[in-house]
């Protein structure tokens, strides 16, 4: 091995968003993770979101917060103005 390519290795302090610490070694000075093994859901079964650029927000303001009544609802209204557009068309036909 030449002497003086290798970059150095040192023994680091992971720190996690979510708090957790441990050491490892890398060829970074200090390590910051945005998730790890403890607040994994894969990990820890349990699921957290993680909005990225307020896409929760975004999504439940486009669509709202949808419960089983309101799409009930709204599949019936829909199917509703689904029949009475076509008798409009048959009458207009056979007329």
């Amino acid at each position: 091995m030449r002497a003086g390519i290798h970059p150095k290795y040192h023994e680091v302090e992971v720190r996690c968003a979510c708090g957790n610490t441990f050491k490892t070694r890398s060829t970074k000075p200090d390590l910051h993770l945005e998730i790890c093994n403890q607040c994994h859901p894969f990990f820890t079964g349990r699921q957290k979101l993680i909005d990225t650029e307020g896409r929760v927000e975004r999504f439940t303001k486009r669509f709202g917060a949808q419960t089983a009544e309101i799409r009930k609802a709204a599949t019936q209204a829909n199917k509703a103005s689904r029949a009475a557009k076509s008798k409009k068309k048959t009458t207009a036909a056979t007329t």
